[in-house]
């Protein structure tokens, strides 16, 4: 993994000076004369840049933010408008000047670090030379370290399956737990058939080393017990109720919730605050082979609830109920789900904008606030009891996949909060993992949702 970078304190640096739009039109920072970027057409509107002429060639740079102040009930258009300044300028060390009072620094730190990941694990990719000077006030420590994981989950969703399946899923964590002194254990064969027999059964059909498995990690310290648990299907043909070809081209993404949990345990762990703090991925393959399970089986869960199969390609939730009962049987103050669940989800919310339920009205609030906060939207879905009823077939306790198709991602998390009975709290999230086009500071490809939100919101959640 690429680790994001500041360029160092006291380097020789260049200024980039911030320019906003007032009524009049841009507000020139004090010295800067502004015949020159008029003439290139300059006017400070929000991703404009001037590079400025000096006697060594460039001596500094304008950047627009248009009008900076943006109401609290609205969000801005772009999110990370200053990794445009990272991507377009020239390299070396810059340092920025002029920030208007109120303008966030923090955030445009963050994007700049964001703009520098690359994905270079099959061709080279250079990240732009142009480097940051960590602005005065800004807490460099968190913001690496939230780079840093959300560097982590990109690459794992971007890595295809074919070098990232279960036993490799494995290995990175394990890699993790080594950096930061946490305990790896890892069920499978005999014992995951026996104490987690829903796992099994999704993960069994895949092909030789790529078996099922139920990976946990333990932080040592001091702190409020709370568990993550990641969907880790590292790929997903649909099984017997196969796919189209279309729909399985991204799937090397539906590992994207572990991908998530590791990423936001990796920022955890970094600042110190990963104490307590327990990691449970499920990581199976969804593959077809004569051993598949089959639509109309009835599955015997860890909880003892039994289930019925009515769709084999909604396995996630299979993998993730086992995992849930298990972390719910230690009674963790907050337990957080992430993985990537239901289309219903995009349908509702697209994208850029994940849905997470949550029982509880304060929980909910803290989550919501952080996410805007910190550049990290969430919204709010109900677990809807009136839906219960559509997840409880004849012949089992209940159904992995009501027919109709209504209320799909609210359905899905009903089931899964089945299994969570126990924790303190329980949030769930339904992410997407995947940017489809590129915006600044973040490629297209895979993508961190939900773990800023929940690491700015956490000490309200415990």
């Amino acid at each position: 993994m690429t680790e994001p970078e500041f360029a160092p304190a006291g380097a020789d640096s260049r200024p980039l000076w911030l320019v906003s739009q007032g009524d009049a039109g841009p507000l020139w920072p004090e010295g800067i004369d502004p015949a020159f970027p008029l003439a290139a057409g300059f006017l400070g509107k929000s991703g404009q840049l001037c590079l400025l002429p000096g006697p060594g060639g460039v001596a500094g740079a304008l950047f627009g933010i248009g009008c900076p102040a943006t109401p609290a009930d609205r969000p801005a258009r772009e999110r990370f408008t200053m990794a445009r300044a990272a991507e377009a300028l020239p390299e070396g060390a810059w340092r920025i000047e002029g920030a208007p009072a109120g303008y966030d620094l923090t955030h445009a730190a963050l994007g700049w670090l964001f703009a520098q990941y690359r994905f270079n694990r099959y061709k080279p990719a250079e990240p732009p030379k142009a480097r940051l000077v960590c602005p005065n006030g800004v807490d460099a420590v968190q913001l690496l370290a939230m780079a840093a994981g959300e560097y982590l989950a990109r690459d794992l969703i971007n890595t295809p399956a074919a070098d990232l399946g279960p036993a490799d899923l494995e290995e990175v964590a394990r890699d993790l737990a080594a950096r930061h002194g946490a305990e790896v254990n890892v069920i499978t064969g005999a014992a995951l058939a026996k104490g987690f027999p829903m796992i099994h059964a999704v993960g069994r059909a895949a092909g030789p080393g790529r078996a099922p498995r139920l990976i946990e990690l333990r932080f040592p310290g001091g702190g409020p017990a709370v568990a993550l648990v990641g969907k880790g299907v590292c790929f997903d043909t649909g099984g017997l109720d196969i796919k189209p070809s279309s729909s399985m081209l991204l799937m090397k993404k539906d590992m994207g919730g572990a991908a998530n949990v590791l990423g936001l345990a990796e920022t955890l762990a970094r600042l110190g605050r990963a104490g307590g703090l327990r990691v449970l991925i499920p990581a199976v393959e969804n593959a077809v082979a004569g051993d598949s399970f089959r639509p109309g089986d009835v599955l015997t869960s860890r909880k003892g609830l039994t289930v019925e199969v009515n769709n084999t390609d909604a396995e996630g939730r299979l993998v993730l109920a086992d995992a849930l009962a298990w972390a719910a049987e230690e009674t963790p103050a907050l337990m957080v789900s992430m993985a990537t669940l239901t289309g219903a989800a995009r349908v509702a919310l697209g994208p850029d904008l994940p849905p997470f339920f949550c029982d509880d009205d304060a929980a909910a609030d803290a989550l919501y606030r952080a996410g805007c906060d910190h550049a990290d939207p969430v919204w709010r879905l109900p677990f809807w009891e009136p839906y219960e009823a559509m997840i409880e077939p004849a012949i089992a306790d209940l159904d992995n996949a009501p027919s109709g198709g209504f209320a799909g991602a609210i359905t899905a998390a009903l089931f899964l909060r089945r299994f969570a009975e126990g924790a303190g709290r329980y949030v769930h999230f339904d992410i997407y993992g995947w940017q489809p086009a590129a915006a600044p500071g973040r490629p297209k490809g895979g993508v961190g949702q939900g773990m800023r939100a929940i690491l700015h919101a956490l000490p309200e959640l415990v």
